[in-house]
């Protein structure tokens, strides 16, 4: 049955909001229905349950002790086989209401099958007697990550799926084996069959030996540690959460999150204004730039192909986390169908944030100041050997800002001493770390002031030299309602300033203009990687810094729904190729950032974290500076450091 045309299910109770993620006892129970059919068998296996979603109708018309019609989104898998099922399952009726099996299709790689891929391939003699060939013969020290295969028409690797494998030599336990790769030696995993297909041996290049370790009980320093830095709030916190809602000063948001997008934002809005329905990152592509032996393959999607959201880390009250925290566990399931929970998956708190606004007036040297702060949603994943954290801001002036962080380790493959090649940085003598970037795709579905909005592009201009310009210092901004989907398919242009921004086409503020919010896009990237090759064909919708389009619940994912071995189809430009209309409508806007990383030296053993995001700030939004009225305020535990001697 299509999806708009399910009926309503009875009520259920639990859920304290219908865009709450679902609790334990419903990943549960919608493994059960599961089970109780006629499609689970003894292969089945479980990708992902997921809360499935509400028309927003409904939401709107909810009120906090309202029964919830809830229903989850599963997706199973057969593991002798490729091919993808996807349901809806009513949890209150317990019955499966929608099916749809799609044959070609893969599921993610899952966090469980990470050990069992390395054990495959520590076990096949053809990669044993590569490892040989390289001296190595005690297989318990080589490291094998799995890596998604790609689509690149390799004959044999037709209706299969696939991982494709990078190795390492840990030299003793707990030390840092990225310093000893294991050049030119890569397998292939069937993950239906659980065998090696074929083993890639591109030639002999010595292993490094040298250590370059990270853990703390591995190294000798006698660097002192910093004083410490304690946050307190005596009074308590600002926020609190009740009835599903998080609130802080004159926001509020629900807090989602599931195994594949990680955290997600639901109906944020300020003093009870809508700003955006949903927010999160929807995918992430890493392209590495070398052609050489295997690392032609490095090219991840690692939301789509592995989920960020299963790979969640447990975070660490004082480390992860510093300050007065909330913490919120993530209910998720494993591919047997039991329940998966992370303790401490989303971490919330307050941090000051400088300066909000000042002004002294010199002619009295009466000053008027106040101090800035954030409410901060974060979360942090580990994706192999590369760590991101994902947080989610909110300010006082009405700003909202996300922010990735990646850290970990980077990528490393050997070299001859003194020879990266050029599309590498040497880190270590015989350590190669290739040039790559890493792309992100934020899915912000906008409702400023409501659901019918406009999508604006604004540009800078210089005024022509003649009598409009006598003196050669006009320029002005010039703003553009951009009306189609393919027309919204923009890129940056530094030469006009250009940036965008989303207006309510029904509400205007006191000098008449529409309210609107303001993309603000400092990351934006230059991708590299052709867009007719075969892993540019798979990610098309870094062509463009932004695109809108028609709000479709369907329409999720910005390069398909189903990545593994993906040809392409079925992400952001099919979606802007219906060239529906977008003014005045139900909208989504889809940003593209990211990192573009030549890699530096300082970048191992672990990479300093390095930042990339974006903002949506207030563009007439309000009639004032919404801040003005912050009540004034001194810290009185602020204090003269005295350190001058």
């Amino acid at each position: 049955m299509p999806i708009d045309e399910i009926e309503p299910p009875i009520a259920a109770e639990g859920p304290k909001h219908p865009l709450s993620p679902l609790s334990a006892a419903e990943v549960l129970l919608a493994v059960d229905i599961v089970k109780g059919s006629d499609l689970f068998g003894p292969q089945t296996r479980f990708e992902t349950i997921e809360l499935f979603e509400p028309l927003k109708a409904e939401v709107r018309q909810y009120w906090p002790g309202d029964q919830i019609h809830r229903r989850a989104r599963v997706n199973i898998f057969e593991a002798d086989r490729i091919g993808v099922t996807r349901l809806i399952v009513s949890l209150a009726e317990r019955v499966i209401i929608s099916r749809q099996h799609l044959p070609d299709q893969r599921s993610m790689i899952q966090l469980e099958q990470f050990g069992q891929i390395e054990a495959i391939v520590r076990a096949d003699p053809a990669f044993i007697a590569g490892c040989a060939k390289r001296g190595i013969t005690d297989m318990s020290k080589v490291c094998v990550d799995s890596w998604s295969a790609g689509n690149f028409g390799v004959p044999g690797e037709e209706g299969r799926h696939l991982c494709h494998v990078f190795a390492w030599l840990r030299l003793y336990e707990n030390e840092n084996f990225y310093a000893h790769p294991i050049e030119g030696l890569n397998a292939v995993v069937d993950l239906s069959t659980s065998e090696v297909i074929r083993v890639d041996d591109y030639g002999m290049v010595p292993i490094p030996m040298q250590e370059s370790n990270y853990e703390a009980g591995l190294l000798q320093s006698d660097r002192p540690a910093p004083k410490r830095i304690d946050i307190v709030q005596p009074d308590g916190v600002g926020f609190s959460i009740a009835d599903g809602v998080l609130r802080w000063d004159k926001w509020s948001v629900v807090v989602g999150f599931n195994a594949r997008e990680g955290l997600t934002l639901h109906d944020i809005r300020y003093d009870d204004r809508p700003i955006a329905y949903r927010a999160s990152i929807v995918e992430m592509v890493v392209p590495y730039g070398t052609p050489e032996n295997g690392h032609f393959r490095k090219n991840v999607f690692d939301i789509g192909e592995y989920g960020v959201g299963k790979l969640a880390n447990s975070l660490t009250l004082g480390c992860d986390c510093l300050g007065v925290i909330e913490y919120l566990d993530a209910h998720i399931n494993k591919m047997d169908g039991s329940l998966m929970t992370i303790p401490n998956a989303i971490c919330i708190h307050e941090e000051d944030a400088g300066l909000l606004w000042k002004h002294t007036d010199f002619r009295t040297e009466r000053a008027e100041v106040r101090r800035s702060r954030k409410l901060v949603i974060s979360s942090i994943s580990t994706v192999g050997n590369y760590e991101y954290g994902f947080y989610w801001y909110l300010f006082l002036d009405g700003g909202i800002e996300c922010e990735i962080k990646a850290t970990g380790i980077i990528n490393t493959g050997a070299c001859e001493p003194g020879s990266p090649g050029k599309y590498a940085t040497e880190v270590l003598p015989g350590v190669a770390a290739h040039i790559h970037q890493h792309l992100f795709c934020a899915r912000l579905d906008m409702t400023v002031d409501g659901d019918a909005n406009r999508f604006v592009e604004c540009n800078t201009y210089a005024e022509p030299a003649g009598p409009a310009n006598p003196y050669g210092n006009a320029f002005y901004a010039a703003d553009e309602v951009l009306e189609t989907e393919l027309a919204a398919c923009r890129r940056a242009n530094p030469d006009t300033m250009r940036f965008w921004k989303v207006e309510s086409a029904e509400r205007h503020n006191h000098v008449g203009r529409p309210t609107a919010y303001k993309l603000e896009a400092n990351h934006m990237v230059t991708p590299f990687v052709r867009p007719d090759s075969f892993s540019g064909s798979r990610g098309r919708f870094v062509e463009n810094h932004v695109w809108v389009t028609a709000f479709d619940p369907e329409e999720r994912y910005p390069a398909g729904e189903y990545m593994n071995h993906s040809t392409g189809k079925g992400g952001l430009p099919d979606f802007a190729a219906q060239d529906r209309p977008i003014k005045d409508a139900d909208i989504v806007l889809w940003h593209v950032f990211g990192l573009h990383h030549p890699v530096r030296v300082e970048d191992f053993p672990v990479q300093p974290v390095i930042e990339t995001g974006f903002k949506l700030v207030p563009c007439g939004f309000f009639d004032r500076n919404p801040a003005i009225d912050l009540p004034p305020a001194a810290n009185k535990a602020s204090c003269c450091a005295k350190a001058s001697v």
